[in-house]
């Protein structure tokens, strides 16, 4: 019997890109999975648990563990009609987005109210690790004419929320791998069918932790101007394109995240198939969690990471959290963009910085006990 040849790899970074070899031997090992067709690494690669992050996979086999369990996670923006954003004003009226909204919430009133697969669990709710609310400002047009299309101006003040399925992609991983391991999916279509709910339900989630913040904010909740997912399969040319940290890049645009200390970017992207359609996400870790606590804490105090280089403030009631999601744990947005924009795949758009960037809620003095039970209570994503 003949055995498989691996499928093709490109990885689109340029020679003065920080690529972790772990990421790439990580998509050589997709590669050689039975049915994979082409792997495409984007300038933010790095490794992730069985798959690499960064990433989109073309197969002619449905492989649930590329795409992970946050499935649906995804970034969006809204724009917010606020004349002044003081950062250490507006920090603490953010709302507590540990906790679910509740049914009587007046967000609902700028929602579609349809819960997809009735799952109610930690509706509203940001989630831990990368994800985050944070209220920017457009720092520089970069692209007046899709700017325009977008209704952007400089100076205008944007929310960008970045947060998946929670628990329900969790589950839905899981239901597979318990019985398959990382093998495929043995019916595909039942998969798709509850992953196609676990985006519809991030989306929701996004919007309604948007009109939670703008009407906290004293803002009047808006739809947002962009909403794309990064953690899904879809079919396409009659294969599976598993996607895991990318972002669809045919012709949508899409906000590839920097730090909470550095700018992000708005993007119009127009990737071919040879990065199988899609954009990179975000700027990308460079440092393992552990690295980046142990780097953070010889080097940083608590209150240097609340307050960042461009003068936004930090809402994160966990420390631990707070140098594990510290800017120098990942690459250079500047770098990664470059990279996106030297390989034709997208166009820049709109630079933004941070003004309030939520993490976590910040508990303040409440007792210890309390802290340690809210914390129980917000589960990951």
């Amino acid at each position: 019997m003949s055995q498989q040849q691996s499928a093709s790899v490109t990885v689109f970074a340029s020679d003065g890109s920080w690529i972790e070899s772990d990421a790439v031997t990580q998509c050589h090992q997709v590669a050689a999975l039975d049915g994979m067709l082409h792997v495409a690494a984007l300038p933010d690669l790095h490794p992730g648990k069985g798959a690499p992050i960064g990433a989109a996979m073309a197969s002619t086999v449905l492989y649930p563990h590329l795409v992970g369990s946050d499935i649906g996670c995804g970034i969006a923006v809204f724009p917010v009609g606020l004349k002044r954003a003081v950062p250490e004003r507006l920090a603490g009226r953010f709302p507590d987005l540990d906790r679910p909204v509740d049914r009587d919430d007046p967000a609902w009133a700028h929602v579609d109210a349809d819960i997809p697969a009735g799952h109610t669990e930690s509706l509203g709710t940001v989630g831990r690790g990368n994800h985050f609310v944070e209220l920017a400002r457009v720092r520089g047009v970069l692209d007046a004419g899709h700017a325009a299309r977008l209704g952007l101006a400089a100076g205008d003040l944007v929310l960008i929320v970045h947060s998946g399925s929670r628990g329900l992609g969790e589950r839905i991983l899981r239901s597979h791998t318990e019985v398959h391991g990382a093998g495929p999916a043995a019916d595909p279509a039942d998969y798709l069918a509850r992953h196609d709910e676990a985006v519809r339900w991030g989306s929701l989630n996004r919007r309604l932790m948007a009109a939670r913040v703008a009407l906290a904010l004293g803002a009047t909740p808006t739809a947002p101007i962009v909403d794309e997912c990064h953690n899904l399969v879809e079919v396409r040319d009659g294969a599976y394109l598993h996607r895991k940290g990318a972002a669809r890049g045919d012709g949508r645009d899409v906000l590839v995240a920097g730090t909470r200390g550095t700018p992000s970017y708005l993007v119009a992207a127009h990737a071919g198939p040879d990065a199988n359609y899609s954009v990179a996400h975000g700027a990308g870790r460079k440092m393992s969690r552990a690295d980046a606590l142990v780097r953070g804490r010889a080097k940083h105090t608590v209150e240097e990471l609340r307050r960042t280089p461009v003068g936004s403030l930090v809402v994160c009631g966990d420390r631990q959290l707070l140098f594990e999601e510290a800017p120098t744990a990942y690459k250079r947005i500047e770098q990664v963009i470059g990279d996106l924009v030297g390989h034709g795949l997208a166009t820049s758009v709109a630079e933004t910085v941070p003004v309030v960037t939520y993490k976590t809620a910040d508990l303040g003095s409440a007792p210890r006990r309390d802290r340690r039970d809210h914390r129980r209570g917000r589960g990951r994503s």
